[in-house]
C-alpha cells in the first residue's frame, strides 16, 4: 500500500482512500452494519495508508491538508461504509482541534502519533441536556496542582470506547449558562473514572460505536489542556463546525453517490420481459436519474466550494459551509428515496444496500449541528445577527 506521506497531492490522497474503500470498507460494510461493528479493518488500513494525518502538519510527519482534502477523502469512504466515513471523519474533527493550537508536548504525544497512524481521537462534546447545542457542555473541570479533575456525562460519541484520546468540552462550576467559556481536555482512553454506556443501537450509521460516557472524578494531566481555559467557543466557529460539517457533508455526498450507482446499475441491467424493452430505455426512469445526477452534483459542488473558502480564509466560508450541510442533508435523503423508487422490490430487500444508506442518510439532519440549527446560524449571519 503507498503511504500518501510520501506523495501528498490530491490524487494521491483519493487514490489512496478509493483503494482502502474498496479492498477494505466496503466488504466489510454490511457486517459493519449489521452487527454495530465498529470498522478496526478500515481505520488500521488508514492509518497505515498516512491518512490518519490528513490534518497534522506535514513538519510532524502528516500531511497538512485543509478542508477540501477532507471532503474528498470523507465521500470516498463514506461510498463504501457511511460508519467508516464517519468514524475517520470525526477524528480528522479532532485531529485538527488538537492542531489548532498544540503545543510541543501535545505535538509529540499526541499529533506525531497520529500521523504515523497509531492514534485514534474522536470529540466528546455532545452531552444529553443540551441535545444540538453542543457548545453549552454542563460537563464541570475543576483545577488541581497537577492538572484537572472532570466530571460529567457526554452523548454520543463516535468510536466510542475505541479511540485513543477524546476531545472533551467542560466548564468550570457556575459557569455552566455561558456560551462562550468553556474548555477543552484531552482525555485519554483508559483513564480511571471514564466509564463507557453499551453502544447506542441506531437506525443507521451502526457501525461508528456512538456511545454515552460518564467522567466520574477523571484526572487530566495540565499539559492536556487544549488553548487556554475557557476560550474554547474559538474552537467551535474556527475548526469544529468547519472540519465537521465537511467531513459530515462529505460523507453523505458518499452515502448518496452510492445511491445512485445502484439505481443506474440497476436500470443498466434490467429489462422487461413482456416487452424486451430495457429500463434504461424508458423515458420517465432516466429523468429521474438525470434528477438524481443534477441534486448530487450540485451539492458537490457547493461543499467544494465552502471547503475552498474555508481553506482560504474566507469572511464568506461559514456561510457556506452551514449551506453545504444543509444542501447534502436534504440531497442524501432525497436521493437514498428516489433510487428505492428506481430499484422496487430489490431495492426494498431486507439488509440490502440500499436499504442500509437510506437508514445512514437519516443522519444527516439530526446530527448536531442539526440541519434546524444550521438554517438558524445561516439565516441569523445573513441579518448580521450573532450567531449564538
Amino acid at each position: 500500500m503507498t503511504n500518501v506521506a510520501q506523495e501528498p497531492g490530491a490524487s494521491r490522497l483519493v487514490a489512496t482512500a478509493e483503494d482502502i474503500a474498496s479492498r477494505v470498507a466496503a466488504p466489510m460494510a454490511q457486517r459493519t452494519d449489521q452487527e454495530a461493528r465498529w470498522p478496526a479493518e478500515a481505520m488500521q488500513a488508514l492509518g497505515e495508508s498516512g491518512l490518519l494525518g490528513l490534518h497534522v502538519p506535514r513538519r510532524l510527519g502528516g500531511l497538512g491538508q485543509g478542508l477540501l482534502a477532507l471532503a474528498q477523502v470523507t465521500e470516498t469512504l463514506g461510498r463504501a461504509c457511511s460508519s467508516t466515513g464517519m468514524c475517520f471523519g470525526m477524528h480528522c474533527v479532532a485531529t485538527a482541534v488538537i492542531a489548532a493550537k498544540a503545543t510541543h508536548a501535545q505535538e509529540e504525544c499526541y499529533l506525531r502519533p497520529i500521523a504515523a497512524g497509531r492514534h485514534v481521537t474522536s470529540l466528546a462534546l455532545s452531552e444529553p441536556g443540551t441535545g444540538a447545542h453542543f457548545f453549552l457542555p454542563r460537563a464541570t473541570f475543576q483545577r488541581e496542582s497537577d492538572g484537572f479533575l472532570v466530571n460529567g456525562r457526554k452523548s454520543f460519541v463516535t468510536s466510542g470506547g475505541h479511540a485513543d484520546s477524546y476531545v472533551v468540552s467542560a466548564v468550570a462550576p457556575g459557569s455552566e449558562l455561558d456560551p462562550g467559556t468553556f474548555t477543552c481536555l484531552l482525555v485519554d482512553h483508559g483513564s480511571p473514572g471514564l466509564e463507557w454506556a453499551p453502544p447506542w443501537q441506531g437506525v443507521g450509521m451502526r457501525g461508528n460505536s456512538s456511545r454515552g460516557a460518564t467522567l466520574n472524578d477523571v484526572r487530566v494531566p495540565a499539559d492536556n489542556l487544549l488553548g487556554h481555559e475557557g476560550d474554547q467557543i474559538w474552537y467551535v466557529f474556527e475548526v469544529v463546525a468547519p472540519y465537521f460539517l465537511i467531513a459530515m457533508a462529505g460523507t453523505y455526498l458518499g452515502v448518496a453517490q452510492a445511491a445512485l450507482d445502484l439505481a443506474v446499475e440497476h436500470l443498466r441491467g434490467h429489462r422487461y420481459e413482456h416487452t424486451s424493452e430495457r429500463l434504461a430505455e424508458n423515458a420517465a426512469l432516466t429523468e429521474r436519474v438525470a434528477e438524481m445526477w443534477t441534486m448530487l452534483e450540485r451539492a458537490r459542488r457547493l461543499v467544494h466550494h465552502a471547503a475552498w473558502l474555508g481553506d482560504e480564509g474566507s469572511a464568506d466560508a461559514s456561510k457556506a459551509l452551514f449551506a453545504a450541510k444543509i444542501d447534502v442533508a436534504d440531497t442524501a435523503v432525497a436521493v437514498t428515496n428516489m433510487a428505492m423508487t428506481l430499484l422496487g422490490g430489490r431495492g426494498y430487500q431486507e439488509n440490502g444496500k440500499l436499504a442500509r444508506l437510506m437508514r445512514d442518510a437519516q443522519a444527516a439532519h439530526v446530527m448536531s449541528p442539526t440541519t434546524h440549527l444550521l438554517k438558524a446560524w445561516l439565516g441569523r449571519s445573513l441579518l448580521g445577527l450573532p450567531l449564538l
